[in-house]
């Protein structure tokens, strides 16, 4: 097969109808070219360009080739990335663009997706002192690309908007526009992030001159990098806003292809020579320090321990699974947490139990397999059979119940303790009735399900605790669980805005019911016909999310935030908490000796 044509191009400032027209201009003469992608500024400046703008936006006007763009501000922005942002087709991650408009796409935040065979990073966004929801990186952004930065296999094209500071380091005087040579501007962030992927094409935009530098050999690797910095469609300088390629994906090329140097290479803008060493022609990058070797702190309640670098995860361990320092590192090889970055979950979410990116984080906030309550110990997920039948792990009828948890039964519910508990008590309350929620039961089952939450409020008050209760009524499960988890009644403040906070971050708000007659008030309203989410904290309030038929939300969304809320990341997998029989026996005749004189059923 030919190798892939992609045209680049660079600030569009909203000018859509002179870019649209040049590149079918360029595509009749020169292609058919498989793509557009585009650095700089995307939006217009000024809100008399967007008439021209939304032409294409509402799809009045074609967009000839597939584009996609990184620039994500100027005026109009907000409005329509916002609506992007919320159409279904664009739930969940989607590192290969969010759809616009046809043909058009939102690279959001930072990523790695495949197009026509090329391997391609990007980083939207510029760089800011204040966050903003569009047209600014996070620190999130630059984190999960150093991750995908260590996955096996080479970067053929980085995308960013800014120009890394330094790239003119070691080039020709002569070729570098005069503009870059009296300016001392560019973003240092960028320059270690291409120091680290190593892309063979680095393209960015916003210097408002074109310029193509020599290509450079970068540290620890066999190929060189070409970067082209591109000038803004339709600058009176005329300087060339468009560039075109046709590379080879690196995963197709052999190791001699790949080697081949050109004879204007140079060494690496990004190196710096040690001067208090210069006999040993020591070099090194600008962020080769410890630091680059963790991420985040796995637990910030080990006050026992310190501060520690042994509390931190290693980086290079997580992301690449060895790591050049072997026992001599500081920081921490966990194997799981390795596991689960494979599965391509979120560091923030594995160390923290939340991601304040939320939607916009390009990782997954969940660990994608059912799996919550207290399953038998073969395979398969926590909602069961879809009948009532042996393969039900709730059912007190089936084989397959792990009687052992069990601490109390009554005439309509029974508790028992949590398979994987997140904490010490941490304890399920479940109808005896083969039922999928626990809101659609009769009345009777209403007042013995109060009788259980108010001993269990009474019996974690006596340790000085709170407890929070929350159940996911999803269209899929069978045997409902309402889940009771106690907290420090330091916490306890804290709840209701860390849900909320989880849940502007996943793109919706919670409803509020702040009164006695909450669950009587959702018992009212509940629809069969959706999912819900709904969680009781701390006061009574209760929170509730009514779950659309498209919406891809969270199995293990309460017990990840509770795992944020608790600072016990690790164990927002239930399996990740597992114990072993012995153990479980224990828990719960432990918790049936101190809860006796509260149990509703003595």
């Amino acid at each position: 097969m030919a190798p892939p044509k992609i045209l680049f191009c660079g600030d569009v400032f909203g000018r859509l109808n002179q870019l649209f027209k040049r590149v079918s201009s360029v595509n009749k003469s020169a292609g058919p070219f498989d793509a557009l992608l585009c650095v700089g500024q995307f939006f217009p400046d000024f809100p008399d360009q967007l008439e021209e703008f939304n032409e294409y936006i509402e799809d009045r006007s074609k967009i000839p080739i597939p584009t996609y763009f990184i620039g994500d501000y100027g005026v109009g922005a907000p409005k329509t990335l916002s609506a992007a942002s919320k159409d279904p087709m664009n739930q969940g991650f989607k590192m290969d663009g969010l759809k616009v408009c046809e043909n058009l796409y939102w690279l959001r935040g930072s990523g790695k997706f495949t197009l026509h065979g090329l391997s391609v990073a990007y980083l939207s966004g510029r760089q800011s002192a204040s966050a903003q929801q569009f047209g600014t990186y996070s620190q999130d952004d630059v984190d999960s690309l150093r991750a995908l930065a260590e996955e096996p296999g080479l970067v053929d094209i980085f995308l960013t908007n800014e120009w890394p500071s330094g790239i003119t380091n070691r080039a020709t005087a002569s070729d570098v526009p005069s503009v870059i040579l009296d300016s001392s501007g560019g973003d240092s962030t960028v320059s270690e992030l291409v120091a680290e992927i190593k892309p063979r094409y680095h393209i960015a935009g916003t210097m408002g001159v074109f310029y193509a530098r020599e290509p450079y050999i970068n540290v620890d690797a066999v190929h060189v990098t070409r970067f082209f910095g591109l000038a803004p469609v339709g600058n009176k300088d005329k300087q060339k806003f468009m560039h075109a390629i046709s590379p080879t994906p690196a995963s197709t090329m052999s190791t001699s292809e790949l080697c081949t140097k050109p004879q204007n290479a140079t060494l690496s803008p990004y190196i710096v020579v040690d001067k208090a060493s210069p006999t040993d022609g020591a070099t090194k990058r600008p962020d080769d320090s410890d630091s680059q070797y963790w991420r985040y702190d796995v637990s910030r309640k080990r006050q026992k321990h310190g501060d520690s670098d042994g509390d931190k995860l290693c980086f290079k361990y997580v992301s690449s699974g060895s790591c050049p320092r072997g026992e001599k590192c500081h920081f921490r090889h966990d194997a799981d947490a390795r596991e689960q970055s494979l599965r391509g979950v979120c560091f923030d979410f594995l160390n923290k139990g939340q991601c304040e990116r939320g939607p916009d984080c390009n990782f997954k906030h969940s660990f994608q397999e059912d799996g919550e309550g207290f399953p038998s110990r073969r395979s398969g997920s926590a909602t069961g059979s879809s009948n009532r039948s042996k393969e039900c792990w709730f059912c007190l009828s089936s084989p397959s119940v792990e009687s052992h948890l069990i601490t109390t039964i009554g005439e309509h519910y029974y508790c028992a303790l949590a398979k994987g508990p997140l904490v010490q008590d941490h304890m399920l309350i479940v109808p005896v009735e083969h039922s999928p929620n626990t809101l659609s039961l009769p009345s009777e089952c209403e007042k013995e399900l109060s009788r259980y939450q108010s001993s269990l409020k009474a019996y974690f008050k006596s340790q000085g605790k709170e407890v929070v209760f929350f159940e996911w009524v999803s269209k899929k499960a069978t045997h409902a669980n309402l889940q009771a988890v106690p907290i420090p009644s330091s916490r306890a403040s804290s709840a209701e805005d860390i849900f909320s906070l989880a849940a502007k971050k996943l793109g919706f708000k919670f409803s509020t019911i702040k009164n006695s007659e909450g669950r009587k008030m959702l018992r009212m309203h509940f629809d069969r016909n959706f999912g819900l989410f709904y969680v009781e904290v701390p006061g009574g309030t209760i929170l509730s999310h009514g779950i659309e038929e498209n919406e891809k939300f969270p199995a293990q969304f309460g017990r990840e935030v509770m795992a944020g809320l608790l600072n016990i990341a690790d164990k927002a997998d239930w399996r990740n908490s597992q114990l072993s029989k012995d153990e479980e026996t224990k828990m719960a005749e432990g918790f049936k000796s101190r809860f006796k004189e509260y149990d509703p059923n003595s």
